[in-house]
């Protein structure tokens, strides 16, 4: 050992036997080192997995609320649209009220949507419904807390209307097949062009007078026929809006109650 310390007699012989010895503790430690290794790994993928799911959680709770976001900034839009209409004509108004639409009938052959309005806000049958493009419909049925109205595109529905340019006056029907408007009894060398807004003209005593109705999109004439085929598309959103208003009109100075026409007269006897 003195000698081993002081001239390092054995070191040549050391560095032989660690040869020999460093592969056989290796393969003793390869069980225990595989063991940590695997423990370790399956560890680490498990902790993968529960991050990767709470991010995915987190992914989608984000997007909902970005879709929720999104659909708010429509409805706001909507809401400031329907307030800027009111507010255009807010001198023949006597009241509005926003309402919200909650269903759509879906036979393809009727054109009529339920709202969360009824008696209990003073809704009437034959009242005007507008929203923040142009007319959207009537009130044909009243219920305590909701009522249901008819599309100005149903096939029985009629509406006074008169061309914005002109003030050439028509009677607009509804063509429920492509949700639009036709102009019925209008002789072939009528003053009316495409692109040509029709807005309400009053009469009736159902819609106050000046609202957006639609735009003539097409005029078919044909000598052999008495009258053209004109065909307007609506300007309001009646597929896709989801609030609209209420307007409680005046004609002349009287209310709408005290003014009864032809077609309230009609709604009356359906």
């Amino acid at each position: 050992m003195v000698l081993d310390h002081r001239f390092h007699a054995i070191d040549t012989f050391r560095s032989a036997l660690s040869i020999v010895v460093d592969p056989i503790r290796y393969v003793v430690n390869l069980p225990s080192d595989a063991i940590d290794w695997a423990s370790g790994s399956f560890v680490s993928h498990s902790t993968l997995e529960d991050k990767n799911h709470t991010l995915k959680t987190q992914n989608q709770l984000l997007r909902a609320k970005l879709q929720k976001y999104a659909s708010l900034k429509a409805e706001n839009a909507n809401l400031r649209g329907l307030l800027k209409s009111a507010k255009r004509h807010d001198d023949k108004l006597e009241r509005v009220l926003v309402t919200e639409i909650l269903s759509v009938d879906l036979d393809p052959f009727r054109r009529k949507f339920v709202i969360n309005k009824g008696t209990s806000h003073d809704v009437y049958i034959g009242q005007p419904i507008i929203g923040a493009q142009g007319v959207m419909g009537k009130v044909v049925h009243v219920g305590p807390l909701s009522s249901t109205a008819l599309v100005i595109t149903d096939a029985s529905h009629s509406l006074p209307v008169q061309i914005n340019r002109n003030g050439v006056r028509a009677i607009a029907v509804g063509v429920p097949k492509n949700n639009q408007l036709e102009l019925i009894h209008q002789p072939n060398n009528v003053d009316i062009m495409v692109d040509d807004l029709l807005v309400t003209s009053g009469l009736g005593c159902i819609f106050p007078d000046g609202y957006p109705v639609g735009r003539v999109i097409d005029i078919q004439t044909n000598p052999s026929l008495p009258f053209a085929k004109i065909i307007v598309q609506p300007t309001a959103q009646l597929d896709r809006d989801r609030e609209a208003l209420l307007v409680w009109p005046t004609f002349g100075g009287n209310k709408q109650s005290d003014c009864k026409g032809p077609q309230e007269e009609e709604t009356g006897r359906r």
